[in-house]
């Protein structure tokens, strides 16, 4: 029997490979959001994904102090321990967020638009990286805000201190006037 040429060979080689590695690939999933759930998970199937943004792209830091209207989600129970932007663990039962906007060490008031609730936090991490979202807060902060059951709320986040690039702190928004006149 006539033996193939190498190349023939190693053409097969690779496209068998490829063929069993596509076998073996997890189909494409949906909206697999921080606060998904496995009970979730059945409805959220049906929805269309939300567009997702890169976790890489460069995103210019929001010094200013101003209130911004979106959507905040929450942290999975997958992340706690995990670490954060600022290299602390992060850890469900704090006041954290992430946001991809404003300064890490920002202090803020996170409002739910639905019902009126406000949390305090503080930003340690980065994210979320889903379009039109904000701010990802912990899950006790999410159960403090009534926004646990449904993962997703509309909310405006407040500044309360902003850190500067030069080492200052700005007063922002939610910062009260007392607070303004002591740091002039």
């Amino acid at each position: 029997m006539k033996r193939l040429p190498f190349s023939v060979r190693f053409c097969g080689v690779l496209l068998s490979s490829c063929l069993a590695a596509g076998a073996y690939a997890e189909p494409p999933k949906g909206d697999t959001d921080k606060q998904a759930s496995p009970k979730k998970a059945s409805t959220q199937a049906s929805k269309p994904s939300a567009a997702r943004l890169d976790p890489n792209a460069k995103t210019k830091l929001d010094h200013s102090g101003e209130p911004r209207k979106g959507k905040a989600s929450f942290y999975a129970d997958y992340f706690a321990g995990r670490k954060m932007a600022d290299g602390t663990p992060m850890n469900p039962n704090s006041n954290v967020a992430a946001s991809r906007t404003l300064p890490l060490g920002t202090k803020a008031e996170v409002t739910n638009l639905d019902n009126g609730k406000t949390e305090v936090v503080e930003i340690r991490d980065r994210g979320p990286y889903i379009d039109g979202r904000i701010v990802d807060v912990s899950p006790k902060v999410a159960k403090k805000l009534d926004m646990d059951e449904k993962g997703i709320a509309p909310v405006v986040v407040t500044p309360i201190e902003v850190p500067q690039p030069d080492g200052s702190v700005k007063f922002g928004a939610a910062s009260s006037g007392d607070e303004k006149i002591a740091n002039r």
